[in-house]
């Protein structure tokens, strides 16, 4: 399986968590981190363009508080049990981190919806396409960890 920088994945558990933590985990906080205050900034320099991105910023919000929550239970819990080979019923962690996807997944498609697929206007400035072209950034990496995950990793564990 390759990630979106064409890079295949470590196929050895250990490595392929390092590059979920380090290619997936940082790069989201740090992402989230720049496009937070970009959101707010232009929903409020554009409040009056029907057009503008109204909301975003709480859905961006929103989305980094679920993921934020989700990559500290993988880190400090389902992470190092799958390090140390795996533990008895570590089917119920992952099918809690299968539906918290989900709920990403979702998200995604709430913030696609809410801005147009993306589509910055015509008009707009500058601000405005960073932001889309940071968040369809953001969105793609997370939708690559999100598969990563759920194809490569977790049914290394799963039983059934």
């Amino acid at each position: 399986m390759r990630d979106l920088d064409g890079n295949t994945a470590p196929q050895e558990t250990d490595a392929l968590i390092d590059h979920i933590q380090t290619r997936y985990h940082a790069v989201h906080r740090s992402d989230l981190a720049g496009l937070l205050p970009l959101a707010e900034r232009v929903e409020q320099v554009h409040a009056d363009d029907p057009q503008a991105p109204h909301g975003l910023a709480q859905a961006l919000m929103t989305l980094r508080r679920e993921m934020e929550d989700h990559m500290a239970k993988e880190e400090a819990i389902l992470f190092p049990a799958m390090r140390a080979g795996g533990m008895q019923g570590i089917d119920h962690p992952i099918a809690m981190m299968r539906a918290d996807h989900d709920e990403h997944a979702a998200c995604i498609a709430r913030i696609r919806a809410l801005t147009g697929n993306l589509t910055a206007p015509a008009h707009a400035c500058g601000s405005w396409r960073a932001l889309y072209a940071g968040t369809e950034k953001m969105l793609d990496d997370l939708a690559a960890h999100m598969a990563l995950e759920n194809d490569l990793l977790f049914p290394r564990f799963e039983r059934g």
